[in-house]
């Protein structure tokens, strides 16, 4: 059954959430240049900030999920995912404080809210974030951002299985390598959320 974008991403229960966009995983400070490349290749930031100022003028909030990391680590599991364990081994990966945490300036704005998280590869789980969401009237998340590898499968999987419907922007999302990342948003990604273009989202909150 076609979906009725319209009512799905409506202003008054939707809200777009970003993932990961942040300088030291797709910005200046990054240590993934694969990643990087692909975001440059598909205009995945041109792409997220079309949709996002499209929905901050229609007055659909914006939150800002990010992920960050004590220097001493407390409240970050260290040892319980290969992922983890290998970033970590580098002392200065994207400790709080430091640039490499903050969004690309291309999409913050004022009156956008961030989310952070310390431990773990999605948005949810441990962190404020879907009280945030309930406390708005929402019900329907849309997502940009990082990456089709593990952070937007998580985020959808959790928004879900919480109850809310998903959206995923599909030219604003990226994974490595990029074959692999196209497949996950046609065979996992699409039994989770509807895949919608940043024109057709745009066109919507005009």
């Amino acid at each position: 059954m076609p979906v009725d974008l319209g009512s799905l991403v409506a202003p008054g229960h939707s809200a777009v959430l970003v993932m990961e966009m942040q300088r030291g995983v797709a910005g200046d400070l990054t240590k993934f240049p694969e990643l990087v490349e692909v975001c440059e290749r598909r205009g995945v930031v041109a792409g997220a900030a079309a949709v996002l100022d499209a929905a901050r003028a229609a007055g659909v909030r914006v939150i800002h999920c990010t992920a960050a990391f004590r220097a001493d680590r407390a409240g970050s599991h260290t040892g319980n995912c290969p992922f983890a364990a290998a970033l970590l081994k580098d002392p200065s990966h994207m400790l709080e404080g430091s640039g490499a945490v903050e969004v690309l300036p291309a999409l913050l704005a004022p009156g956008d809210l961030e989310s952070r998280r310390y431990h773990g590869f999605s948005p949810f789980t441990g962190t404020s974030l879907d009280m945030t969401l309930r406390s708005l009237g929402v019900s329907t998340v849309v997502a940009v951002g990082l990456s089709l590898n593990l952070g937007i499968p998580g985020l959808a999987l959790e928004a879900v299985n919480l109850g809310y419907r998903v959206a995923v922007v599909t030219d604003a999302v990226a994974g490595v390598p990029d074959d692999y990342a196209q497949a996950v948003l046609k065979h996992t990604v699409s039994l989770l959320a509807t895949r919608v273009s940043s024109a057709d989202l745009v066109e919507v909150w005009k």
